[in-house]
């Protein structure tokens, strides 16, 4: 029977894992990827792999999320990094907002997910402390005219966004600004690509919840968040704006894992309509991506992974099916653990 899981490796990595197979020190980064629910096939490998694959490790592993990869990392920072994850999960499947709900509402009712990731003070200092777990987190701050407020004005913006972006990628930064949030004595080994400038936050007790919540924020449907302690005074935003499935080299040292929807990466937000905008195979040669198997994928309900879309559902249905990919996203992990794939070149 067809695995439901497919491994592809760049160069760097495919020789290394044919040489001595995949071991969990062998990997330096991870990456987590934009994409709202889509992160639910992949729930059973996040709980495979801090429940045994890097169970027991002391080396530094950096993880480098934005939106919702920043969510699900900022749960593998956590001393009960398996519960933590869960929470996650059920906050986010079981989530509903009331017809006709305006932005203002859905972002007051979205905010409740992070009381349920990060509950206690002692939740935040376990993230900003952990001597393993080490992470990074990507987030936008509004420049030129997405600063507006109004609506309308924030719809014009977008699209002027988008055709900037469609010229050409260096442009986004005329819009949007790119701000990296990091642990604290966290030395990153990824290079942000050179084509958008970047600054440097630290992350504190005093804004790691607002630069979670801000790396999440989706334009026009979630309210942003607004002048983070330690960062530049604005407003911030989804870091899957810039950095959709990331468009970098993510370390020279080691092995980079990637567990991803798809078996292909788009830069930013606004390159999902342009379908000859993806990431250069030479900037992957040292990663390794998990994704589900397409045969997997037509298997679940509706034939596709969760999406944003899926809020047009009603609530039980939604939820329901929700649900269901998470209880198979285990299968995935189930593959990986007894190596039931076939390791392919990317």
């Amino acid at each position: 029977m067809q695995s439901p899981l497919r491994v592809l490796a760049g160069a760097t990595a495919w020789r290394k894992i044919q040489q001595s197979g995949l071991k969990a020190d062998d990997i330096e980064v991870m990456v987590g990827a934009s994409g709202g629910p889509k992160w639910f096939c992949l729930y059973g490998l996040d709980q495979y792999l801090l429940g045994q694959f890097f169970a027991g490790r002391s080396k530094p592993l950096h993880l480098l999320g934005s939106s919702a990869g920043a969510w699900r990392f900022s749960c593998y920072a956590q001393q009960d990094a398996v519960a933590a994850s869960a929470r996650f999960a059920k906050a986010y499947s079981e989530i509903c907002y009331p017809a006709g709900a305006d932005v203002s509402l859905v972002t007051r009712i979205s905010h409740t997910v992070i009381d349920q990731v990060l509950p206690t003070a002692q939740h935040c200092a376990e993230v900003l402390t952990n001597p393993v777990m080490k992470l990074h987190l990507i987030v936008d701050r509004a420049r030129g005219l997405t600063k507006v407020s109004n609506s309308l004005l924030q719809g014009a913006a977008l699209g002027l966004t988008a055709t900037a972006n469609l010229l050409h990628r260096s442009l986004l930064q005329f819009f949007y600004q790119r701000v990296h949030f990091y642990a604290p004595g966290a030395c990153a080994p990824f290079m942000h690509s050179a084509e958008l400038p970047t600054e440097h936050v630290a992350l504190t007790s005093d804004n790691l919840r607002a630069a979670i919540l801000a790396s999440g924020s989706i334009p026009m449907v979630l309210e942003p968040i607004e002048n983070i302690c330690d960062a530049k005074p604005g407003r911030y935003f989804d870091g899957g704006i810039t950095d959709y499935h990331f468009n970098q080299r993510f370390s020279e040292d080691g092995l980079v894992l990637y567990p991803h929807f798809y078996p292909n990466l788009t830069p930013g937000w606004f390159d999902k309509a342009l379908p000859w905008r993806r990431v250069k195979p030479e900037l992957l040669h040292n990663v390794i991506i998990l994704c589900p198997s397409d045969s997997w994928v037509r298997s679940l309900p509706y034939g596709k992974i969760p999406d944003r879309k899926d809020f047009k559902l009603p609530d039980a249905q939604r939820i329901a099916y929700w649900q269901e990919v998470l209880q198979r996203s285990h299968e995935l992990a189930s593959a990986f653990a007894c190596g039931n794939y076939q390791l392919e070149l990317l």
